[in-house]
C-alpha cells in the first residue's frame, strides 16, 4: 500500500475554544466567526448579581436560546458573595458609576480559563470590540485583564483581530486572520452587516445593561456599602434583590424604608422580606407594599415609614388614616398622617 501524504493543515487537530457569550450581538458573532472556521466551541455564560441575562434588568438576552441556535455547548457560571466582595474593593476601580469593569472582566476571563483547563481548548474567545467600552475595551485595560488572568497570548477578538496584536494561534496560522475583522469604536453598524450576512433575520441588541452603570441604582448600592455595621461585611444577595425594585429611603444609619411602586415590585417584595422585616401597607385605601428594614425598631421609625407608606397611596392629603404593620406574622394597626414632599426628598436615597 502505498504511503498518503498528509498536509500539514490537515495533520492539526481540531481547535477548541471558549466563547464568553453573553447572548449579544457581539458575542455571538464571535462565536459564529469561529465556527465558520472549524473551530469546536465551547461558552461560558456569567450570572453576576447585577447583570443577570434573565432577570429583565440587565443584559435582557436570552443566552440560553442563542447557544441552542448556534448549536453549542453552554456552561452558567455564578458569581455571588465572591463578586460583592470584590465589588467593595476593586483592585481597578470603578467607571463612571459603581462598575468595577476591569475587575469583573478579570473574573469571568478566570471562569473561562478553568474552563478552558476543564474540557482541554486551546484559547478564548470574547466579542469584545475595541474602544467600544471606555474603562474596559481599550489597549491598557485588554493588556490588563489579560495579565492578571495569566491568559496572556490566549484570548482571541474575532471583531477587532486586526487592530491587536497576533495571539498564539493566528501566529501558527491556526486560525486565519485574514477572516477576522478590525471593528473599532461604539458603532454597530458592520456587526449588523455581519448579522445580515450569517442570515440572521433578528440580531440580538448589544450586550450590556449592567445595572452598576445606571446613576441611580449606583447611588443604592454606594448607600448599603456605606451603611454597612461591619467594614468587613459585604451585603447579602437578598440586600442585592431589593435594591432592584421600589423607591428607596435612608431613615437612619441603621433603617430603611423600600416602598414599592407597582403591584409586580408588591409581590416581588413580599417575596424578598426576612423574618426580622417590617411589613407596613396602608390598610384603608390601595397602595404599595414597604419593608422596614432596621437593626431596630424604635416607634418612631414605624411611624416615619407609615407616613411614606401614605404619600403613596390613595389617601388624601393632610388625613389621618389607619396602617397595617406586620413584624413576625403579628399585625398591629397605627393611625397617621401622608409626610410631605419636601420631608420627603430629604430622605429619598
Amino acid at each position: 500500500m502505498s504511503n498518503i501524504e498528509v498536509s500539514p493543515a490537515e495533520q492539526r487537530k481540531k481547535l477548541k475554544a471558549v466563547a464568553l457569550l453573553s447572548g449579544g450581538l457581539d458575542s455571538t458573532l464571535a462565536v459564529r466567526m469561529m465556527l465558520e472556521q472549524g473551530v469546536e466551541v465551547e461558552a461560558v455564560a456569567i450570572k453576576t448579581p447585577f447583570c443577570d441575562f434573565d432577570c429583565g434588568k440587565g443584559c435582557g438576552h436570552r443566552v440560553k436560546e442563542v447557544a441552542i441556535d448556534l448549536q453549542i455547548p453552554l456552561k452558567t457560571v455564578h458569581f455571588g458573595e465572591e463578586y460583592l466582595r470584590m465589588l467593595k474593593r476593586p483592585k481597578f476601580g470603578f467607571g463612571s458609576g459603581m462598575n468595577p469593569c476591569i475587575d469583573c472582566r478579570s473574573m469571568m476571563y478566570n471562569a473561562a480559563k478553568d474552563h478552558m483547563k476543564k474540557i482541554g481548548a486551546d484559547f478564548i474567545v470574547t466579542g469584545e470590540v475595541l474602544f467600544q467600552r471606555p474603562m474596559s475595551q481599550n489597549h491598557r485595560a485588554l493588556n490588563i485583564i489579560e495579565k492578571e488572568t495569566g491568559t496572556q497570548g490566549k484570548v482571541l477578538r474575532p471583531l477587532s483581530a486586526k487592530s491587536l496584536p497576533m495571539i498564539e494561534i493566528e501566529n501558527d496560522g491556526s486560525i486565519k486572520r485574514e477572516n477576522l475583522c478590525n471593528i473599532v469604536g461604539r458603532s454597530r453598524k458592520n456587526q449588523l452587516a455581519m448579522a445580515r450576512k450569517f442570515g440572521m433575520e433578528d440580531p440580538p441588541n448589544a450586550a450590556g445593561g449592567c445595572l452598576l452603570t445606571d446613576p441611580q441604582f449606583s447611588m443604592r448600592i454606594r448607600d448599603l456599602m456605606k451603611y454597612l455595621d461591619d467594614p468587613d461585611k459585604v451585603p447579602t444577595l437578598n440586600d442585592i434583590e431589593l435594591l432592584k425594585v421600589g423607591r428607596h429611603f435612608r431613615l437612619s444609619n441603621v433603617a430603611k424604608l423600600i416602598v414599592g411602586r407597582n403591584q409586580n415590585e408588591n409581590y416581588v417584595m413580599r417575596s424578598l422580606a426576612l423574618k426580622d422585616d417590617i411589613v407596613i401597607e396602608a390598610q384603608e385605601f390601595p397602595g404599595p407594599t414597604c419593608i422596614l428594614r432596621s437593626k431596630n425598631y424604635e416607634y418612631s421609625l414605624v411611624e416615619k415609614s407609615s407616613r411614606i407608606v401614605l404619600r403613596y397611596s390613595d389617601s388624601p392629603s393632610g388625613r389621618e388614616t389607619n396602617v397595617k404593620v406586620t413584624y413576625r406574622d403579628q399585625v398591629s394597626v397605627i393611625s397617621t398622617i401622608p409626610m410631605g414632599n419636601d420631608e420627603l426628598e430629604n430622605l429619598r436615597i
